[in-house]
């Protein structure tokens, strides 16, 4: 049963780690929320919000949030070894870093995300799969879904359905996971998998998975009919009411703070300048009468920023000066296409007179555009 998240409701909400606007302690056991955003931003900052507010002590929530199409990487991730970024720019597809560790997922209508958040002392990553299992055994007796040692699910003993990550803090934690019904499994593929070459990295490397949608399985499993039947497992599991509450992430009165969690999380800093540091090392031909030159690329990235940058590329083509200028504009600069395009006006204060020069430099940070 769907209800909107009033003032009555959040009257049922728990007790809050600091204080917060219209809060009130009576809930006895625990509460089913359902976001009525598809904003990717506002829907991991009411994760964090709910986390670092609520106390969970023998209340444990239930949350249900869907997103319009992302690409979401684990907080030790690096986004251009995890995704094709020219690509989601292409397609608008939203990119948003989580506060939670784990791998890269794709996210879109076809996505159900449930978010099950307890005291640290009951988290529980695969009893809260075994419970999605049974839901979807209830409604559909013929599925063969199973939890892995990896707490995924996969169907039919090899088709990832579903992913799981998790945020464990000092007294609370939150386990969450993705449960594919009708995503989009083209795109899927395409916006995760990294067209970019000669990285290094120690950031945390998605294993890649076969991924089938329920839907293929079974057209009859609707959004609706999946949350509702895990809402009832959920609500027999906890002895609470089968009640799903919808809430509203980017309502202040009932989340005070919420909408400055949802900037920080848009922010370049945090999505790109929490990456860990890494390297890219690769190369690139030219063509110069008749025949090609290569030119070297070596870039070293810190939160974000190139810290080194060696472009080497034989003197005749383009003169050592131009290089070390090049070299020297780059360090300090985003690791980003915009970044690089401004960049390229550098030259024009440099050389303004050089066409031959210019039209080098515009190769080079084109080259260079094309890894980022």
């Amino acid at each position: 049963m769907l209800i909107p998240f009033s003032k009555n409701c959040l009257q049922l909400f728990c007790n809050f780690k600091v204080p917060a606007t219209g809060f009130k302690n009576t809930v006895k056991r625990g509460l089913i929320l359902q976001s009525v955003s598809n904003d990717v931003y506002q829907n991991l900052a009411l994760e964090d919000w709910i986390h670092d507010h609520v106390n969970l002590e023998s209340k444990p929530i239930l949350l249900f949030w869907r997103n319009s199409p992302s690409v979401v990487i684990g907080r030790h991730q690096n986004p251009w070894q995890e995704c094709n970024l020219n690509l989601m720019r292409e397609k608008g597809v939203k990119l948003a870093r989580r506060k939670s560790g784990g791998g890269t997922v794709y996210h879109d209508m076809g996505n159900i995300n449930l978010t099950f958040f307890t005291t640290k002392k009951m988290y529980n990553r695969m009893e809260n799969l075994k419970l999605v299992v049974r839901a979807l055994n209830a409604v559909q007796p013929q599925l063969d879904v199973q939890p892995t040692k990896r707490f995924d699910l996969l169907l039919d003993g090899q088709f990832k359905i579903s992913g799981t990550a998790s945020k464990i803090g000092r007294t609370t934690a939150y386990h969450h996971c993705t449960l594919l019904y009708s995503t989009d499994e083209t795109l899927l593929s395409s916006l995760l998998k990294s067209p970019y070459q000669g990285i290094k990295s120690n950031a945390t490397a998605s294993i890649p998975a076969v991924v089938k949608s329920l839907s293929e399985k079974d057209p009859t499993l609707t959004c609706e009919i999946l949350t509702d039947a895990i809402a009832a497992e959920y609500a027999a599991c906890h002895h609470i009411e089968n009640q799903i509450n919808l809430i509203n992430p980017a309502d202040e009165t009932r989340f005070p703070g919420i909408n400055s969690k949802a900037k920080e999380l848009q922010t370049w800093e945090w999505i790109y300048g929490k990456t860990p540091k890494f390297s890219i090392i690769t190369s690139f031909n030219v063509l110069h009468e008749q025949s090609l030159l290569e030119i070297k690329v070596l870039i070293d990235i810190k939160k974000g920023r190139i810290e080194i940058c060696n472009i080497e590329a034989p003197d005749h083509w383009l003169p050592r000066k131009i290089c070390d200028k090049l070299n020297s504009t780059f360090i300090g600069s985003k690791f980003c296409p915009i970044e690089t395009t401004m960049l390229t006006n550098v030259l024009h204060e440099t050389c303004p007179e050089d066409d031959e020069v210019h039209s080098k430099w515009n190769i080079v940070c084109e080259k260079i555009k094309g890894i980022m």
